[in-house]
């Protein structure tokens, strides 16, 4: 019974997680235009009775979260059509030049604006490799993900092949350590990211393993 109850809450929890997310962020991107669509909607389309298990407040509140967020991709669609135009493009590196210049401005923008290319435009196999790495001794292992080959100068001043590995923190990943290991020292494993990342969540507890023992069970 216990091993049904765990296997029922690995299925709805993730499901319920997501919706959550979702839920979240439609409200995030909406909620803001609200007051402004649900009257024009109201206006064009009276309602007074249910539909299905639906309220009119319902329907006129869902109705325009959902216009809303197809003029935002409307919106930002066009707004990348029209970025790539010469002018527009002028305009931009422009504005980008200006913000490089403004003190102390300048480093919060030039940050965000390496981090951002490297997660979207960068080589596209970075973070796709995971590596069993030595730490915090020769004697013990932890998982980490390849991002990079390590900079030139510090290959120069160590004489030596490194590479840039970044080892998360559990149980939030989204925080860790930059390593720069001899790529001599790296042990490939064959896992995806995802299974690494979802390992070092789970504090150990979610492995591949696990996953296919559920699957069987």
């Amino acid at each position: 019974m216990k091993k049904h109850f765990i296997t029922g809450l690995l299925i709805l929890l993730p499901v319920a997680l997501t919706i959550a997310i979702v839920v979240f962020i439609v409200n995030f991107l909406t909620q803001p235009f609200i007051g402004a669509v649900s009257p024009i909607i109201s206006k064009y389309l009276p309602l007074e009775h249910n539909v299905l298990f639906l309220t009119p407040t319902q329907i006129i509140e869902y109705g325009s979260q959902f216009l809303i967020l197809i003029s935002l991709f409307v919106f930002t669609f066009l707004l990348g059509m029209v970025g790539r135009w010469f002018f527009i493009k002028s305009l931009i590196s422009l504005g980008d030049n200006i913000l490089h210049k403004i003190p102390v401005i300048n480093k919060v923008y030039k940050t965000s604006q390496e981090i951002i290319k490297t997660l979207f435009v960068s080589d596209k196999n970075s973070f796709k490799q995971v590596v069993l790495v030595p730490f915090p001794n020769e004697h013990s292992f932890v998982m980490g993900l390849i991002s990079k080959e390590s900079p030139l100068i510090c290959k120069n001043k160590t004489e030596r092949d490194l590479v840039s590995v970044l080892v998360p923190t559990a149980p939030n990943p989204t925080t860790g350590y930059i390593f720069m290991y001899d790529k001599k020292k790296l042990i490939p494993l064959s896992m995806s990211a995802e299974d690494a990342i979802k390992f070092i969540v789970s504090c150990g507890v979610v492995t591949p393993d696990h996953h296919e023992h559920i699957k069987e069970s």
